[in-house]
């Protein structure tokens, strides 16, 4: 479920060096303003038409997960691509799932891949998103999340990448600073924060990767040379710190709670 994320006025306060970039942003969260003016002032001078972030509460993105979504553009666009399910067929989001470097993208960069994708490529750049560049973001929660800075124009000449070449910079420390000083707290302050993550051992999220393939509890002592007995051990912990009341349920808390992926 994709719901749009307000943004709330933040105290974050800046420490150390603040890149010139990001003054207006500083100052408003500094100021306890909104922060949309800033943040639309900075995505033209970053020479883009538009902007998005979003970020997911469950491990991996998708139609059923849910997740929170702030952007310039029309909430129409929010509404048809919750509606048909785009996040499914996005690309975008693709990437941020297994990379963690920035792409430019155009609509050469994925046209004609599947009729799904380019039905999709079509409705966005009907809707003012014809490219530009994404940002996966590394939430500390192991939260995905992505920034997208988008254009109009449906291809990108060499002198616009260029531009965004030279820009990177920026783009990265912007994606982290707003992640951290707007999109968190507004996040936390709609849902309440997130539980404390459970102290799991570097050994018992190995434990639990192995219960996750679906290793008996002999095959996981043999896997990491321990014994049956610290098997059960590790077991017990791991369903303590949980609250499972098994393993396969404590397999499945990890999963959902990003404590470990598969």
């Amino acid at each position: 479920m994709l719901r749009p994320l307000k943004l709330m006025p933040s105290q974050f306060k800046a420490f150390g060096y603040v890149p010139r970039l990001m003054r207006p942003l500083i100052e408003a969260a500094e100021r306890g303003l909104d922060p949309d003016r800033a943040i639309r002032d900075i995505t033209q001078r970053l020479g883009f038409d538009s902007f998005m972030y979003g970020i997911c509460l469950d491990p991996l993105p998708g139609s059923s997960a849910r997740q929170f979504v702030y952007t310039t553009l029309p909430l129409e666009w929010v509404r048809t691509y919750e509606a048909k399910r785009y996040i499914d067929i996005d690309p975008r989001v693709r990437h941020i799932t297994i990379g963690t470097l920035p792409i430019v993208w155009d609509q050469t960069t994925y046209r004609g891949r599947s009729p799904a994708l380019d039905r999709f490529l079509d409705d966005s750049a009907a809707h003012g998103v014809g490219s530009g560049v994404c940002v996966p973001i590394r939430d500390a929660r192991r939260r995905p999340a992505v920034m997208a800075l988008s254009k109009c124009c449906a291809t990108l000449r060499k002198s616009t990448i260029d531009s965004i070449n030279e820009r990177y910079g920026d783009i990265m420390v912007f994606s982290q600073f707003l992640h951290e000083m707007v999109m968190v707290p507004s996040v936390d302050r709609m849902v309440g924060p997130p539980p404390p993550t459970p102290n799991i051992t570097p050994r018992e999220r190995e434990f639990l990767e192995y219960g996750a393939r679906g290793l008996s509890g002999r095959d996981i002592a043999l896997c990491m040379k321990i014994t049956v007995r610290t098997v059960q051990l590790h077991s017990d912990s791991i369903r303590l710190k949980l609250g499972a009341a098994n393993r396969q349920e404590a397999v499945a808390l990890a999963i959902k709670q990003g404590i470990i992926v598969v």
